[in-house]
């Protein structure tokens, strides 16, 4: 094995071991995205704050901080990881989710049925 080679070898080594850090950063996150959202949905449904934590925990990743919040007729959900492997890095996975709250949905808008948030606006078409 030639001086080249040899270089080369612990180059393509250090390349591949810095893609799979890279993916498993990456499923972090996406686990970070999941568990923002199912929490934010068990807090707008009105959930206890414990089941809110615990499900949110449960889809996070492994040792996440998470935060439960909220800021008049929204709730919002914040978790925040260390990536895995290389925890020396000072890198931080974090994602949040915003929801409004039930109780406040639909409020004040009377017995107008079309108007909501999730309503189709315009030809009264679906699906297209």
């Amino acid at each position: 094995m030639t001086a080249e080679s040899a270089m080369v070898l612990s180059v393509l080594v250090a390349f591949t071991m810095a893609l799979v850090w890279a993916l498993l950063v990456v499923a972090a996150q996406i686990q970070c995205v999941d568990a923002a959202r199912t929490g934010a949905r068990a807090a707008a449904r009105q959930d206890p704050p414990d089941a809110v934590l615990e499900v949110t925990r449960e889809a996070a990743p492994r040792g996440a901080r998470v935060t439960v919040g909220r800021e008049s007729d929204q709730v919002r959900v914040t978790v925040v990881a260390k990536p895995p492997l290389l925890t020396g890095v000072p890198f931080e996975v974090r994602e949040q989710a915003v929801a409004v709250a039930e109780e406040t949905v639909g409020a004040g808008q009377g017995q107008d049925q079309g108007s909501g948030p999730g309503a189709a606006a315009g030809t009264g078409e679906v699906g297209r």
